[in-house]
């Protein structure tokens, strides 16, 4: 039986590049898996042989020898082929190396090697840290320089992050090569996987330095100055790069990230760049008007002029005096909200005067009057 032309198994024309001669050989071997033909007891002779169109296709001076002479290229010596293209697919070993062109596109990165994962991993980077820091209102309003102690690993001083004894240099791992993966072919399948020697690295080292174990890094408590800028607000974060956690073995190191909570104040809330404070004043400010003393977040103060009437929840704004904005722009305002407080503990005198002044205030309370005369309206309605 003559083969067939390997163009035609490839489903390519004869011209095609290499890169579409890869896109149908993937195609065609997904097609023709014999494990996914399980019903076809020709699936695993056209695999091959789909495989063995790829073998010289794929390969420059075998492709041109073929597009020359044909299969002859391959069965007498001709061209430089010698015998069978790649060496012969009814040996196990190169039918799997043959086959491991497409092992990618099928299993994709379950085996964590993905994609052209032959190469060994780069020293392993440092975890990313977390600190979190509480302030004040005052510090978040003017801003600080404030120093932290951060417990973390840090690169080993004694073999300067490389983990061997005096600094000396890593060696390459024996098993992998250097490759920091492995294969092994099972049937069909070459299977690849992170080298158990050298955990991916590619590298070991002989002699362990005796500070750090091999890590390259050791536990240490670091000091660090941070620059907490005006505004902040809680849940802000800050970075700080390359203070993290020393990488493995000379790897780079992670990032610090410092996690704001201000505090709350006894005197002011905060709603973004806006304060608000509550002012109790007496009835008798609230009724005459006069002026207080308010305090502000900078540690001063402002005098606000109460207005004659004044009722409680009244609010009078202070522009400029509240949280300056994190990224720039104006400050915010603060909201100043009266609360006319009702005196205690009266004296019978005090009593008696204020008893005095209801008799005499029938037309000073026209909420109250405009009030009740809309619930004695509500009550006469109810009665019709």
């Amino acid at each position: 039986m003559s083969k067939r032309d390997y163009y035609e198994l490839l489903g390519v024309a004869k011209g095609a590049s290499a890169d579409e001669i890869k896109k149908g050989y993937r195609k065609k071997a997904k097609e023709l898996h014999p494990d996914r033909n399980a019903d076809n007891p020709d699936a695993e002779a056209q695999f091959k042989e789909v495989n063995e169109a790829y073998e010289v296709l794929k390969d420059a001076e075998k492709k041109a020898a073929y597009d020359r002479f044909g299969h002859a290229a391959f069965e007498g010596g001709v061209g430089g082929g010698g015998g069978r293209p790649g060496g012969g697919f009814g040996q196990q070993g190169d039918f799997a190396s043959a086959f491991s062109d497409v092992f990618d596109d099928l299993f994709g990165d379950f085996m964590g090697g993905g994609r052209g994962g032959g190469g060994r991993q780069r020293a392993a980077r440092g975890a990313d840290l977390r600190y979190n820091l509480r302030v004040t209102l005052e510090d978040a309003y003017g801003g600080l320089q404030k120093t932290i102690n951060v417990p973390t690993s840090v690169q080993c001083g004694e073999c300067n992050g490389s983990g061997a004894e005096g600094g000396a240099e890593p060696v390459t791992c024996p098993t992998c090569s250097g490759m920091g993966k492995v294969r092994a072919t099972q049937g069909f399948f070459t299977v690849e996987r992170t080298c158990p020697t050298c955990s991916g690295l590619g590298q070991i080292i002989k002699n362990p330095c005796s500070s750090c174990g091999g890590q390259g890094r050791v536990q240490k408590e670091r000091s660090l100055s941070v620059n907490i800028p005006a505004g902040v607000e809680t849940g802000t974060r800050i970075r700080l790069a390359g203070e993290g956690e020393a990488g493995m073995r000379g790897g780079p190191p992670g990032d610090l990230y410092i996690f704001i909570e201000v505090k709350k104040h006894g005197i002011f809330e905060r709603e973004g760049t806006e304060l608000h404070c509550r002012v109790p004043v007496s009835m008798t400010t609230a009724a005459l008007g006069g002026d207080i003393e308010v305090p502000t977040i900078d540690g001063g103060r402002s005098r606000v002029k109460i207005p004659a009437g004044s009722q409680s929840g009244r609010q009078m704004r202070l522009r400029g005096k509240g949280m300056p904005a994190l990224r720039g722009g104006p400050a915010g305002d603060m909201f100043i909200e009266l609360a006319v407080e009702t005196p205690v503990n009266l004296t019978s005198r005090q009593k008696e005067l204020l008893r005095e002044f209801e008799d005499q205030s029938e037309d000073n309370n026209p909420e109250s009057k405009s009030f009740f005369s809309s619930v004695k309206g509500f009550w006469d309605s109810m009665k019709g």
